[in-house]
């Protein structure tokens, strides 16, 4: 009697990566030196924004996505913040709005002019010298740079290394800093809505919320996943030790309520973990990659649920399709360059072009340029 292999049917076992031709990146930009772990770089279907080395202060670079080839050491920056920008995020609602955390503990959100009435935020004449502040980018890109801040968010004690808009409402921003301290913002009338203090006892990694935007999870140093309800202030779920390594992890929320993990064993292994929400005491899937130290950025597509994750430090983005049965986190291929990535940017999907199968778009930072990927599922 014999037994033939049966392979696992996908849609997405051939997705493949390409990069686009040289004169379609955007060359010699000086991608920020900071060793915090952030992307570095937010997309839209309008502008690519990326942290960069700025004497003096913290500057990102707001460029329309169509000005690629080299970009001129003078081109405008925004450039408000008195210490190093750690993290961009663009709004979800509005292409024009994008905000900023920095090492000056402030957030700051920036709207360009087609924003007002639609973003939320109050015009300029109504603001008084205390009240945050709204940088206005220009539909077309920067021709000067931003220096005075508009809106400023003032609530966090030490540096502000994540920001993140929420999925659903308009105007709410979650921020979180080095204080253990998550804020969530009315950024239309600058207002506290909730300060979540006492909930982490040490530094947080990452914020992801969910895909309705009930609830978040955070990646915190003391290796505990927390789930939290931000409206009454308490934690839902939590798991003590989802990853045993001391090195930096991540947790994202997945589109039907699950959690995918990166993070270190206590051999510092990278690991990617799988988890029900309902029960974690031990995770749905777990996978070791490799001993490489880079900290491991996970991108997670609703659509097609796959989860793309890339090491910073490393030449490869690794993808995986998330399913209901087991083992559940199913490898499918790697994308493999020459060049380390100091960081990468994630289109959404509304500016991807499907005519031509493309299911996701990277933005790679090098050292000294932005290296667009294009991931595509051939179709005849």
């Amino acid at each position: 009697m014999s037994f033939r292999k049966v392979v696992r049917q996908s849609k997405f076992r051939h997705v493949f990566g390409q990069p686009v031709k040289t004169d379609q990146c955007y060359d010699d930009i000086r991608v920020s030196r900071v060793t915090w772990d952030s992307t570095f770089c937010a997309v839209n279907p309008s502008f690519v924004a990326i942290i960069v080395e700025a004497s003096g202060g913290g500057a990102f670079l707001v460029l329309p996505l169509h000005k690629t080839g080299r970009i001129d050491k003078s081109y405008p920056t925004v450039c408000g913040h008195t210490g190093p920008v750690l993290d961009i995020d663009w709004c979800p609602h509005n292409d024009h709005v994008i905000a900023s955390g920095s090492e000056d503990c402030t957030v700051m959100v920036r709207a360009g002019p087609a924003s007002w009435g639609v973003a939320g935020v109050p015009p300029l004449g109504s603001l008084s010298p205390v009240s945050p502040q709204v940088w206005q980018i220009p539909e077309n890109g920067l021709s000067q740079p931003l220096t005075e801040p508009v809106v400023v968010l003032e609530g966090h004690s030490k540096r502000v290394g994540i920001v993140t808009w929420h999925p659903t409402a308009r105007n709410v921003l979650l921020s979180a800093g080095c204080d253990n301290v998550v804020l969530i913002w009315n950024v239309g009338t600058a207002e506290e809505l909730y300060r979540l203090d006492g909930l982490h006892p040490d530094l947080i990694y990452s914020v992801s919320w969910s895909r309705d935007g009930s609830r978040f999870c955070t990646a915190c140093k003391d290796k505990s996943v927390r789930v939290i309800d931000p409206r009454r202030g308490t934690v839902v779920a939590e798991k003590e030790r989802a990853h045993e390594g001391a090195r930096p992890m991540r947790a994202i929320f997945l589109a039907d309520g699950k959690i995918f993990t990166t993070g270190f064993s206590r051999m510092s292994e990278r690991q990617l973990a799988l988890w029900d929400t309902e029960n974690l005491e031990e995770p749905m899937g777990l996978q070791e990659l490799d001993s490489s130290n880079g900290a491991l950025l996970p991108f997670y597509d609703p659509d097609t649920n796959v989860v793309y994750v890339c090491g910073k430090g490393d030449s490869s983005i690794r993808y995986f399709e998330i399913t209901e049965e087991p083992p559940y986190i199913h490898f499918l291929n790697t994308f493999t360059s020459k060049e380390p990535q100091r960081g990468m940017g994630w289109m959404p999907k509304r500016g991807l072009d499907v005519s031509k199968c493309e299911i996701a778009r990277f933005y790679k930072l090098h050292e000294r340029k932005c290296e667009p990927i294009i991931m595509t599922v051939p179709r005849k």
